[in-house]
């Protein structure tokens, strides 16, 4: 699967946490692109701590249920305490989202459930995910 991935933080040394990811995201797969560092202010909540994110292409022999859970196990391990939900945002150490993924013919992954939805809602509103995006992206066709 190759599987387009969203990483930001603005608390702590935000590039260092994010490196740190990427590092860990490695055990996972091949990591194909890596975008440069992209800075904004926080998205939907107000705080005085700017964003940092990348976007990554990954090659990888996981589903995307399973690419979440150990997504999720190194935000944990990196020190997130909790996940944002019904739209409350905040201040967070890591961020890891998937945002498109797409199977070894090139078609798109579509998941709907409580746990994953893909492609991530909103990623086309969000500067922080389609600047870094962009320079990952790779025509799969």
């Amino acid at each position: 699967m190759t599987v387009y991935l969203s990483l930001g933080a603005n608390l702590r040394n935000r590039e260092q946490t994010i490196s740190r990811a990427t590092d860990l995201l490695r055990q996972l797969g091949t990591i194909a692109a890596v975008s440069d560092y992209f800075y904004s202010d926080p998205w939907g909540f107000e705080s005085a701590h700017a964003f940092c994110n990348i976007c990554l292409r990954m090659e990888t022999t996981l589903s995307a249920p399973a690419l979440l859970e150990r997504t999720q196990a190194i935000e944990r391990q990196l020190g997130r305490t909790h996940k944002s939900a019904d739209g409350h945002y905040s201040d967070r150490v890591i961020d890891i989202d998937l945002i498109r993924a797409f199977d070894q013919k090139g078609d798109e992954i579509i998941i709907s459930s409580p746990e994953l939805t893909l492609p991530h809602p909103l990623w086309e509103q969000r500067n922080f995910v389609v600047k870094p995006l962009s320079e990952v992206w790779h025509s799969l066709y």
